[in-house]
């Protein structure tokens, strides 16, 4: 088998490097920098999530007091409703009747105003 390479530079490693002790190559640098500018995304990126993650919490906890305010709003509407049968049922049919009246004096005076602009 033929060598290819002189064994004396594979050996001496000083002829390849021409850069004095404790330089770096130029590649290294080149690399720090790309480095910096993903740490830079990465750290972006996580403050990103954490502003996503305290979004999401803001929002389930004001979603949690909705569901709270429309439980209770829902509970006082029952109430009043319930009110209004029992009232309806004692007093008849006569009630739907006054309904009927405020409707159709209601819609003559939205047909009066619409012809009169």
């Amino acid at each position: 088998m033929s060598q290819r390479y002189n064994s004396s530079v594979l050996h001496n490693r000083s002829s390849t490097s021409t850069l004095p002790f404790g330089s770096t190559p130029p590649a290294s640098g080149q690399n720090d920098e790309a480095i910096e500018g993903l740490n830079a995304k990465v750290r972006m990126l996580k403050d990103l999530t954490i502003g996503i993650r305290d979004e999401v919490k803001d929002s389930a906890i004001q979603l949690s007091q909705m569901n709270d305010a429309f439980a209770e709003t829902s509970g006082i509407l029952s109430g009043t409703f319930r009110r209004m049968n029992n009232m309806a049922s004692r007093q008849g049919c006569r009630w739907l009747w006054y309904i009927v009246f405020l409707i159709i004096v209601f819609w003559f005076f939205v047909v009066v105003w619409w012809f009169r602009r």
